[in-house]
């Protein structure tokens, strides 16, 4: 359910400091630090997408807000990793006072090297980073998912076409549902939206019945 929190009050409520955006470190590759709106993830806690069994890893992390928001409001687990060791000790301060602290874990590591767990079945994407960078991320996700086999949920929100046009290439994943998110924002972007893709069991069965039904 949507609330009439600012971001502000939820940052208090969550007893974090997430607001700002920060780009003293955006490169060509690594884009600025910038929170994701607490409605949006509010209509994504609320979209029954992340329960309580899951384990939610977040890309880009910065601040933490995802991690500390959703684990709080679906009791997930979740795993931020940041490659800026500045916005990874601000994480860290936010998890020494979070009321979830409990079940989030951060990492200071790059994007591209770090190993997926393989208890990870919802993976969150705010445009962190370029896509010749999510297409090295995309290889380390699938190479976790044929070590230990499982649906695994990611979640796009506010992509590029670049972005789109990319994971829309790749075999194992499937385009699942988007959220929208429009109706949060006065000016009514297209592009606020949360884009889902899927990789799981079916997928493969999915992909041979369109290769017949092709021939």
């Amino acid at each position: 359910m949507q609330t009439n929190r600012n971001e502000n009050q939820w940052d208090k409520l969550l007893q974090i400091r997430t607001a700002g955006r920060d780009d003293s470190r955006a490169d060509a590759y690594r884009y600025p630090y910038e929170p994701t709106p607490y409605p949006v993830l509010e209509r994504l806690a609320g979209s029954g997408l992340i329960r309580k069994e899951n384990t939610l890893l977040d890309y880009g992390c910065g601040k933490g807000r995802v991690d500390f928001f959703m684990s709080w409001q679906t009791r997930c687990l979740s795993i931020g990793i940041e490659y800026d060791e500045r916005l990874y000790e601000r994480a860290m301060e936010n998890k020494g006072t979070s009321v979830s602290a409990g079940r989030v874990d951060l990492e200071c590591i790059s994007a591209e090297i770090f190993s997926v767990p393989a208890d990870v079945d919802r993976i969150y994407f705010f445009n962190p980073f370029s896509q010749e960078i999510l297409h090295r991320v995309i290889s380390r996700v699938l190479e976790s998912y044929y070590e230990a086999p499982r649906n695994i949920l990611l979640f796009f929100y506010y992509p590029s076409d670049e972005y789109i046009s990319f994971l829309m290439t790749v075999d194992e994943l499937l385009f699942r549902e988007e959220l929208s998110c429009m109706d949060l924002f006065p000016d009514e972007n297209p592009r606020e939206r949360i884009v889902i893709f899927e990789i799981g069991f079916e997928i493969g069965r999915i992909r041979e019945k369109e290769k017949r039904e092709k021939n």
